[in-house]
């Protein structure tokens, strides 16, 4: 248990985060209390021009151990100092907050973290806006090691995948600021969510409902789902440059209807003009021959079938209702019928799994030779029974280490496959990172673009979210949906509404 006592909470979750990764799994209090690990005590003057930090420690942390890059040394030789800060610049006094309590507390513990002081989930867009400013890839490089402390191997690893999103943004088209009155052009992505899976994993936290429980309503769901659709066609025109269809998962909607759905979506909207048409299948346990050929029909050109781990006693420890073997059938399927673009995803630091697993789904992974490949980190979120059912699974260990992430990224690298596009999660297993890697040509511009949020995406269906992109604003419009689907149903026209207050529409 840790304590965070702080005379103005401003900047309370920054070092929450922060601590939070240092210290996984930890509880926090506001006070200080008896059995405390350690306790942050922060101090913000009365003139808000300065902010002092002290770290209280007990039990193992009884001293600091130095040695550290110059930049870090600098951060201790004043560890006791007081920080100056602008309140009115929040970026540089988050920034300058979470550099010295990173230096004190990789001190105190010994260890440090590959991202350093970062905790936000979207790294590589630091270096995507500096790229865009003209910055050299060396001198981000040194920028992102210096200011946050990053680790050469994720410096270098964020500048390589900004810099290639850099040149796969090019193809698509800029918003311009009439443009967001008169949407008539390919200046925005559509997400379109279908929250409904064979089983719930033990892991997920995602909006989904198991299929079975929800057979009766799948025809409302639809309904109330074409009805946000249209209104979204009607306003934003029919012409998204990338559509993208998760969940859950997709397919395991009925072959009927995914055929009622994806009639709806492809008449309502122009997919095949769009410079990607994605559909999750997702669970190899939902995949069949007729809704794969139902795909095909409509248009669809990159699918994802998502083992997660290819070592059965996994598969079924964390609630997936197939084999391994169904995972190479549905992938050998698909290829058969003729999908040229098909992903995989995989999960590093699922319970019991250590380096051997791994290797073993590596191996197995190579051998079908997937287009695309994304590498997660296990993240316990706090909705996945992994969470909420704690004390029945606090045996099973969770193993995420460098030398793991190495081992994928060699081998994503052995298969032709580049990494492109990299994203972060709270309460990630051993403090890295998703990294997202695929063959040229075949890069999923959506996952860029929800990432470095460089577009607007207009999300339908429950649980999802609309990013409204302000051109030359730095400013993003947020509107979500309810993730509960029978609110969703009984509450359209209010998620319609939504919508319709961030057009303006009267």
């Amino acid at each position: 248990m840790i304590g965070i006592i702080l005379n103005d909470n401003a900047y309370e979750q920054d070092i929450r985060e922060l601590l939070m990764a240092f210290f996984p799994g930890r509880s926090f209090v506001h006070e200080m209390l008896p059995g405390l690990e350690l306790c942050l005590i922060g101090d913000l003057d009365e003139s808000r021009s300065w902010f002092r930090m002290q770290v209280v420690f007990w039990g193992e942390y009884s001293h600091l151990i130095w040695g550290n890059t110059p930049a870090e040394q600098r951060e201790l030789d004043h560890f006791d100092e007081p920080i100056s800060v602008d309140y009115d610049n929040r970026t540089e006094t988050k920034n300058k907050i979470k550099r010295r309590l990173y230096v004190i507390l990789k001190a105190l513990t010994g260890q440090g973290l590959p991202w350093g002081s970062l905790t936000g989930i979207r790294p590589a867009k630091i270096a995507l806006t500096l790229l865009s400013e003209g910055m050299e890839e060396e001198a981000i490089h040194a920028y992102m090691r210096e200011l946050y402390f990053t680790s050469e191997e994720k410096a270098r690893l964020c500048v390589e995948i900004a810099a290639r999103e850099q040149k796969l943004l090019a193809l698509l088209p800029k918003e311009t600021s009439s443009s967001r009155k008169n949407r008539l052009n390919k200046d925005y992505s559509l997400y379109v969510g279908i929250p409904f899976c064979p089983t719930t994993c033990l892991y997920c936290s995602f909006t989904s409902y198991p299929i079975e429980k929800w057979t009766k309503r799948i025809s409302e769901y639809l309904d109330a789902l074409f009805q946000e659709l249209d209104y979204v066609a009607d306003r934003a025109g029919r012409y998204p440059s990338t559509v993208y269809v998760g969940g859950g998962t997709p397919t395991s909607l009925s072959a009927e209807h995914l055929e009622r759905f994806m009639e709806k979506l492809t008449s309502t909207f122009d997919c095949t003009g769009a410079v990607e048409f994605t559909v999750e299948a997702g669970r190899p346990d939902s995949i069949t021959r007729e809704k794969l050929l139902v795909l095909k029909k409509y248009g669809v050109t990159r699918i994802s079938i998502n083992p997660q781990t290819m070592n059965q006693k996994t598969l079924d420890l964390i609630g997936r209702r197939h084999t391994v073997e169904e995972v190479r059938e549905r992938f050998l399927l698909a290829r058969e019928m003729g999908f040229d673009n098909i992903n995989m995803d995989l999960i590093v630091g699922l319970p019991k799994e250590d380096a051997t697993d791994v290797q073993r789904t590596m191996e197995a992974v190579q051998a079908l030779a997937p287009d695309s490949l994304t590498v997660h980190s296990l993240a316990i979120k706090r909705a996945s029974r992994l969470n909420t059912m704690r004390d029945t699974y606090k045996d099973y260990p969770i193993i995420g280490t460098q030398e793991i992430i190495d081992m994928t990224a060699r081998y994503a690298r052995e298969m032709g496959l580049e990494p492109y596009y990299l994203y972060r999660q709270k309460n990630m297993a051993g403090n890295f990172e998703n990294v997202g890697y695929a063959k040229p040509g075949k890069a999923c511009i959506y996952n860029i673009l929800i990432m470095e949020e460089q577009q607007t995406i207009f999300g339908c269906g429950a649980g999802t979210t609309t990013k409204w992109v302000i051109p030359g604003e730095n400013r993003i419009e947020r509107v979500e949906t309810v993730k509960n689907v029978e609110q969703y149903i009984d509450r359209i026209d209010e998620m319609i509404e939504r919508k319709r207050m961030l057009f303006g529409d009267e």
